[in-house]
């Protein structure tokens, strides 16, 4: 990955996480519409670059780590209560073990996010695929982290600096896997797949759940059809551009 890149993972969480304090009135709505395309844009890549890519290789071992990735999603969820897929709940939390609790499931799910974006199989478009996603998927989840602990009566500057090291972590996972590459440390090259496997998991669990969760504004649900749509069209698009 390029300093670009690096950047481009960061500048999306960061910028998502602060549109709650920029903007008031009527975001919520765009919010929800920004992820059911980024639903539809993770789940297309999902199933068109990197389900094909993992079974390419013929491990028989794959499919045991998207259902660890799948399952380990639903354990985050029950410290991090969904906001990887943009849920906003606000309860009545006592002590530090609320924003802490939501701080490390989702900073843990971040850090896996980054680690398989490194270009071990030799696909640069891959690669860039999946970063797209995974910075599109982040500006919805960075809005709801910040709307949670902002409504919870946690202090802005700590607020920021939740936002700075949600915003850091995908990076960071990106790098220490880049650093244990080069230094040859235990091969990680073997276990490329193994990691995508994983994230893989945790995209479908992320990725359905966007997409079939319901809602009772009609109206909307057009609205986010289109959304879905365009999702889904962009990722076929780069799809059928990259294919050979």
């Amino acid at each position: 990955m390029e300093l670009k890149d690096y950047i481009i993972l960061f500048v999306s969480a960061f910028v998502g996480g602060s549109l709650i304090f920029l903007i008031k009135s009527n975001l919520n709505k765009k919010l929800k519409l920004l992820l059911s395309f980024s639903g539809a844009y993770l789940f297309s890549i999902t199933v068109l670059h990197l389900l094909p890519d993992v079974y390419s290789t013929g491990d028989p071992y794959v499919g045991l780590f998207i259902l660890a990735g799948f399952g380990f999603q639903i354990f985050l969820e029950q410290f991090s209560e969904g906001i990887e897929h943009g849920h906003i709940h606000v309860h009545q939390h006592h002590g530090m073990a609320f924003p802490f609790g939501i701080m490390i499931s989702l900073s843990l799910h971040a850090f896996l996010e980054g680690m398989p974006l490194v270009d071990l199989s030799g696909g640069n478009h891959h690669e860039h695929t999946l970063l797209y996603g995974i910075a599109l998927h982040h500006i919805p989840a960075a809005f709801a982290l910040t709307s949670v602990l902002y409504q919870s009566n946690v202090k802005k500057f700590n607020v920021i600096l939740m936002l700075i090291l949600f915003a850091a972590m995908t990076p960071l996972g990106s790098m220490t896997s880049n650093l244990l590459q080069s230094q040859s440390i235990g091969m990680i090259s073997n276990y490329f797949n193994y990691m995508m496997g994983i994230v893989i998991g945790i995209f479908l669990h992320i990725s359905t759940t966007i997409l079939f969760e319901s809602n009772v504004d009609h109206r909307f649900n057009f609205y986010k059809m289109i959304a879905i749509v365009i999702g889904a069209s962009l990722a076929v698009l780069n799809f059928l551009i990259n294919v050979h």
